[in-house]
């Protein structure tokens, strides 16, 4: 990991004192309840981060590479406020990434995301600006589906929902194919919301994947994606439960 310079430094510093004047130990434990995963957290609402945000922004006139390499840190502490301001900070330069960017972003996600909010967040507001700059193309970001991290899956996953109109059905549906047999929770939350987002565009490709991999994919995922489906064809996706043996044997006692 690079090691920070006095400007950085700086920054961090001023990040932890922000946090640790406005601690909340009753919010953050109130809160606890919507990461299931886990929640490291100062119990700080992000209105008042946006606040701390717009006085870094203007005092120190951050680059994005200075940004993304903040955000390293930042997510290394495991604090959900520290991620949450590196993500807000870098959302302010989406036009000006670059592949330095782009790959201490994957940093992020592979080695300090820990819950399912920055990892949505980075799904939605800034992988999908790296397919808007041609900094990743499917191929590419094949990295990406196949991490160690659930969180960068997830991810990668989520970003593809905002390509539904630049790319192809059939290439989306091809690039998550290894994606099946994923059992991690995380994952599968977010490959059901893109088949079923990818399903009100392009029903026809949609209902023939699941179709072909109905007795691979989990049931979590198959509900979610036939969700918006009328009952009677949703029902088509799932495959038949085998008959309880056990059950007609004692019937027929």
């Amino acid at each position: 990991m690079k090691k920070m310079n006095k400007k950085l430094e700086t920054i961090y510093k001023q990040i932890g004192n922000f946090c640790f004047d406005r601690e909340d130990p009753i919010r953050a434990i109130r809160n606890m309840r919507n990461f299931s995963e886990g929640y490291d957290a100062f119990g700080i609402e992000d209105e008042e981060l946006k606040v701390l945000r717009d006085r870094i922004l203007e005092d120190y006139k951050l680059s994005p590479r200075e940004i993304a390499d903040l955000g390293v840190h930042l997510f290394k502490t495991g604090k959900y406020e520290f991620g949450t301001i590196a993500i807000m900070l870098l959302k302010k330069h989406r036009p000006q990434m670059d592949a330095y960017v782009r790959e201490r972003v994957k940093e992020w996600l592979d080695f300090g995301v820990e819950n399912w909010v920055h990892a949505d967040l980075l799904g939605s507001k800034i992988l999908p600006v790296f397919f808007e700059l041609e900094l990743v193309d499917l191929q590419s970001f094949v990295s990406w589906r196949d991490s160690q991290s659930k969180w960068t899956r997830r991810a990668a996953l989520s970003a593809l929902m905002f390509q539904k109109q630049a790319l192809d059905p059939e290439e989306i549906m091809n690039f998550i194919q290894p994606l099946i047999s994923d059992r991690e929770r995380v994952v599968q939350q977010a490959m059901g919301a893109l088949l079923r987002d990818l399903w009100s565009k392009a029903p026809k490709p949609v209902e023939a994947f699941l179709l072909e991999n109905q007795d691979s994919l989990d049931t979590y995922v198959l509900k979610s994606a036939t969700m918006d489906m009328p009952k009677a064809k949703a029902k088509s996706f799932f495959p038949r439960q085998p008959r309880n043996k056990g059950a007609q044997r004692h019937r027929k006692q």
